[in-house]
């Protein structure tokens, strides 16, 4: 019987065990890294979604409306619009301007004054024995509807009041589109009345005409 043949199998099976051994380690750190990626990956994500979700949104930019356009001037006498009134079922022309003969057209537009639907004041002016004998019937919250070449423009009276003939406040500016209309006051005074009754109404719609 050969005696090398016992110590031959022993180393056999050592290497066999080693070999079994080395690979199993290997197995638990490639298993431990796979883990670690894992976790890795898992805290990434979590911060990028915190990250995204404490994003403050941006900011709303606000466009202010684009100015009416309109093509010219209007012409001093000249037809230059509509003014209507719902509430008391009327239609007006508007005339380019205040002077006697235009207010004998219609209502008359102040010259120094923005157009209808322009950022600013807008100052319309009638008789009230003619075109605003029922102006006296208006209320806050009833609208005044301009209508020009360059659109419709529906405002909504603000303010009614009475001032002096002499009180120029009318025909201040204004920061934003306002329409202004006045009229001589008591509307049954006989001669020249000393007071204007006046609406204030701030543009709450507009349809351009392009």
């Amino acid at each position: 019987m050969n005696s090398t043949q016992p110590g031959r199998s022993r180393f056999i099976l050592i290497a066999t065990l080693s070999a079994g051994a080395l690979i199993l380690g290997l197995l638990c750190v490639g298993w431990a890294l796979l883990n670690i990626r894992e976790d890795e990956v898992s805290v990434a994500t979590i911060t990028y979604k915190a990250t995204v979700a404490t994003e403050a949104p941006a900011p709303a930019v606000e466009v202010p409306p684009a100015e009416p356009v309109y093509p010219s001037n209007p012409k001093t006498g000249a037809r230059m619009g509509v003014l209507s009134i719902p509430a008391l079922e009327l239609s007006l022309p508007i005339i380019q301007g205040t002077r006697d003969s235009d207010l004998r057209k219609g209502v008359g537009h102040f010259v120094n004054s923005v157009l209808p639907g322009q950022s600013d004041n807008c100052v319309l002016s009638g008789h009230r024995d003619t075109v605003f004998t029922k102006l006296g019937k208006m209320k806050v919250g009833d609208l005044l509807v301009t209508e020009t070449v360059a659109g419709t423009f529906t405002y909504k009276i603000r303010r009614i009041r009475i001032v002096h003939k002499d009180d120029r406040t009318v025909i201040v500016p204004a920061d934003h589109a306002v329409l202004t209309v006045t009229t001589c006051y008591p509307f049954r005074y006989v001669g020249s009345a000393p007071d204007r009754y006046v609406l204030s109404a701030d543009l709450v719609l507009e349809v351009s005409s392009k």
